[in-house]
């Protein structure tokens, strides 16, 4: 009888759950070995190993004599998660508190690049709601190309997908690719010529009392525009806020590395429970993993195509193509991407300081957008 019970978990292993060992590890080593967002790669894959044990004790079980006993990583879904969206949410005061928005403030032109790189994500809603995915679905969908992973997580669950976990694991492994994906979309619809464009850059101070009122009128804004956005975008400006008033230093530095790293640390783990056998095997998922490919390079292709329109109406001071690209929210994976590109066309072409600002831009870009996603999706009831 002892052998029985020591075996008894080996014999329910499924196949399902076999796989899921397979992209748990899959996760580790790309974190570990490939440095691929180790941050939440390494959590997210150690925790779809954990919750596909058989009766597992991190998620709930019923057991007969004993009655139900409660998982830890369904708890922290549970009330993290799926009751208050609050990990995510969190999660942006810390993404707020790491960001210079100096660079886009002094060069307010290079805002629309944020707001053009956004339109793979609603490229990519209409093309999943045509492969037979769920409206809310194919917007959760959608949302992966935002290139922001906290946002794809909330917007996701608000709408009650049921590919939560593909979403996040498809968001944040893209975010990881971004070195070798944004190069593949940038050369298809750029030639040397363009990639080799100087953008010449001048320094220009910006006083403290623009970076002050920056994150306050943006947090306006936005929730008169896009109310579903608040939560988003005020958490985000709440940290940049923190960071630019001059009198919270300390708690600004706690924002950007205690609390960003524990809430980075505690999503990866948390967003595990909805990568379970049973939800995460099936054909959607790799449909998922291929429409989040789409979105990103609609996002960089879009962004780059708009910039050569705006150049061909202002021809003065024109910006380098590739900067549209850079207006992602993957910050500040994107920017180097364009800093590495310019330089392989032109030794002398420094980039970094125009795509930081588009950069940037897509940082505000991305949650505003999964606001009015958010706010035309969640609360339309003929959906």
């Amino acid at each position: 009888m002892g052998l029985e019970f020591l075996w008894q978990g080996v014999l329910s292993i499924t196949p399902q759950q076999v796989v899921m060992y397979v992209v748990g590890g899959l996760l580790i080593w790309l974190a570990i070995e490939k440095g691929f967002e180790p941050a939440l790669l390494m959590p997210m894959g150690f925790g779809a190993i954990l919750v596909n044990l058989p009766l597992s004790g991190v998620i709930n079980q019923v057991s007969e004599g004993i009655g139900e006993t409660h998982g830890i990583i369904q708890w922290l879904f549970e009330v993290g998660i799926e009751a208050s969206e609050a990990m995510p949410i969190l999660l942006f005061i810390g993404i707020g508190a790491m960001i210079d928005f100096g660079p886009l403030l002094a060069n307010p032109k290079l805002f629309l690049c944020g707001a053009a790189a956004q339109a793979g994500i609603f490229l990519t809603i209409l093309f999943a709601a045509g492969l037979g995915f769920d409206l809310k679905d194919a917007a959760s969908i959608g949302i992966i190309g935002a290139a922001d992973g906290p946002t794809s997580i909330l917007v996701s669950q608000i709408l009650k997908s049921d590919y939560v976990g593909a979403i996040a694991v498809a968001a944040y492994s893209y975010m990881a690719l971004v070195p070798i994906i944004q190069p593949f979309a940038i050369k298809l619809v750029t030639t040397k010529k363009d990639r080799a464009m100087r953008m010449p850059y001048r320094a220009q101070g910006v006083s403290k009392r623009l970076r002050i009122l920056f994150p306050i009128v943006v947090t306006a804004i936005a929730g008169l525009v896009a109310p579903s956005s608040v939560a988003l975008v005020g958490f985000l400006m709440f940290g940049n806020l923190i960071r630019e008033c001059g009198v919270l230093t300390s708690l600004s530095q706690t924002a950007q590395n205690e609390l960003a790293n524990l809430i980075t640390l505690l999503l990866g783990i948390t967003i595990s429970f909805s990568m379970r056998a049973e939800q995460f095997v099936q054909w959607q998922t790799l449909m998922i993993m291929g429409l989040g490919l789409v979105a990103f390079v609609l996002d960089s292709v879009v962004g780059v195509l708009f910039v050569k329109v705006l150049n061909l109406i202002t021809p003065k001071n024109k910006i380098n193509p590739m900067v549209g690209a850079a207006g992602i929210s993957a910050f500040p994976m994107s920017s180097r991407v364009i800093e590495k590109l310019g330089q392989e066309a032109d030794s002398q072409n420094h980039l970094l300081m125009h795509a930081v600002a588009a950069n940037v831009s897509g940082q505000i870009a991305s949650v505003v957008a999964g606001g009015v996603v958010l706010q035309y999706f969640a609360n339309n009831p003929i959906l």
